[in-house]
């Protein structure tokens, strides 16, 4: 008779510098805390985030691996060893949740293949707040991560996704590295249509978080926000 396998552990992190208790359930950090082996896209900040989490057990003696940027099947199942042999395992992100816009959904898609449970805990979802708060369509929606960064392909996108929002009522969420998101917000209002509804969300569940929805027309008038390497989501309906 094979030992029962490990469950694979979702376990959302902090979005900012964010206590624990502000954006994990009890309960999902008490999960967090009874895991042994992790997944993560960093060591370091893991260890950060482990030890905000009030994780009970010395780091030093906490397994942290790294997931590849580029794992073959094998790569990924040394990773998931330990589930096969009974342990638990705790994949994590940069920030909010593992697997969604994140390169861990690999880890998951390996881990369902070779049957181990997958469980995902409670905690932020960036791009879920942000839909939330923007007062958009939340019924049809689509995430599409960054932008081309060169200014011609750029506009190019930005006017291809709000012809799609207007043609199918869909919510466009994009982001942007940090450092280009006052001039990703420049290109949005200089090429978007005044009707379009433009929302921008900044450092969400932290002390600083700022969430503002207006039609572009009206963002054309107003002061522009202070979004210079600050994390944050750019959302999207045209009329």
């Amino acid at each position: 008779m094979s030992a029962p396998r490990g469950i694979l552990f979702l376990v959302p992190v902090a979005l900012g510098d964010t206590p624990w208790t502000r954006f994990l359930p009890a309960d999902a950090q008490k999960s967090a805390s009874g895991i042994a082996h992790f997944v993560v896209e960093n060591a370091k900040t893991a260890r950060a985030e482990l030890k905000r989490m009030a994780h009970p057990a010395p780091l030093r003696e906490v397994d942290i691996q790294v997931l590849p940027e580029r794992g073959d099947a094998a790569a990924l199942d040394a990773l998931l060893a330990p589930a096969l042999a009974g342990h638990d395992i705790g994949l994590m992100s940069e920030a909010g949740c593992p697997a969604v816009a994140d390169p861990g959904a690999r880890l998951v898609a390996r881990a369902h293949a070779l049957g181990v449970t997958v469980r995902p805990l409670v905690g932020p979802s960036s791009i879920l707040l942000a839909l939330m708060a923007s007062g958009l369509n939340g019924q049809s929606f689509a995430f599409n991560g960054y932008l081309p960064v060169a200014e011609p392909e750029r506009n190019a996108r930005i006017r291809l996704l709000e012809d799609e929002s207007r043609k199918f009522d869909r919510t466009q969420i994009f982001i942007e590295t940090p450092y280009r998101n006052e001039r990703l917000l420049d290109a949005l209002l200089a090429t978007c249509r005044p009707d379009t509804r433009l929302c921008v969300a900044r450092d969400l569940t932290s002390d600083e978080e700022w969430i503002h929805s207006q039609p572009v027309g009206a963002w054309r008038r107003a002061p522009r926000p202070d979004l210079a390497r600050r994390p944050a989501l750019f959302l999207l309906l045209a009329a």
